[in-house]
């Protein structure tokens, strides 16, 4: 693209709504064959049981059959040890992927991987092999445009996972997307329950109490009708080969 105006640099948003991730994905792949990519959360296991939000479990109640393919071969094993069918594997490489020769799923969940890849253009051509013709693929990602962060630069604070490479806003993962043959279906935001440890130092328990009070009001704007400010992306998109009806 050259020559772009000032003009072509504002985007409007789009109709979005304020949801409960967990909630939303769990109803998503209910009856459906699922591939979840990423499913292992490599350094916050121990986080999420205790909070009861590993995301994978939630919907291996729900789905008819949920896969797991994820980098992390300790978490990979972890994982059929518990009975769950996982599978080492980086989508980025294409001949691996094919290679596994997983029938195609009707719904591919990536939650919270994009931001972690250095190659997000061949993590998401991977993804292609993976997904059916009438199915379609679910992104989450952190907000750029959520309000934790401007509140946390205030006081020379940034609120980032130590392996994250990149942040995106709608406008750039929706187009990040489309230049990989993804078609943007639906889109939506959410606020994560954040949990103060009460055993933690005091400055600790002070900057969670100030993460709580800031995610509640990104709870309180969405549904007000301004869900952008959340902390999470949700996007819904199909191969552009299947039928975008």
């Amino acid at each position: 693209m050259t020559d772009a105006s000032h003009a072509e640099m504002v985007h409007r948003l789009p109709r979005a709504g304020l949801v409960d991730r967990i909630e939303m994905l769990t109803r998503l792949v209910r009856g459906r064959r699922v591939i979840h990519v990423g499913f292992v959360d490599a350094g916050f296991e121990e986080m999420q049981a205790r909070s009861e939000e590993w995301l994978h479990e939630h919907m291996a109640g729900s789905a008819k059959e949920l896969i797991g393919i994820d980098i992390d071969a300790a978490g990979v094993e972890a994982a059929r040890r518990r009975g769950y069918e996982a599978y080492e594997l980086d989508c980025r490489d294409t001949a691996a992927v094919a290679a596994l020769g997983l029938q195609p799923a009707d719904l591919v969940i990536a939650g919270e991987v994009l931001e972690h890849v250095d190659d997000p253009a061949a993590f998401l051509e991977g993804l292609h092999a993976l997904v059916n013709e009438q199915g379609s693929l679910v992104v989450t990602v952190p907000n750029a445009t959520g309000l934790l962060n401007t509140v946390a630069a205030l006081i020379g604070r940034e609120v980032q996972h130590p392996d994250h490479v990149a942040m995106y806003t709608w406008q750039t993962l929706t187009n990040l997307l489309g230049r990989h043959r993804w078609k943007t279906t639906q889109v939506a935001t959410f606020v994560r329950e954040v949990k103060v440890d009460q055993s933690a130092p005091l400055g600790v328990r002070l900057l969670g109490l100030g993460a709580r009070m800031v995610r509640w009001i990104e709870w309180f704007l969405g549904k007000l009708g301004v869900p952008f400010l959340a902390e999470g992306l949700i996007v819904v998109a199909r191969p552009e080969s299947g039928n975008d009806s």
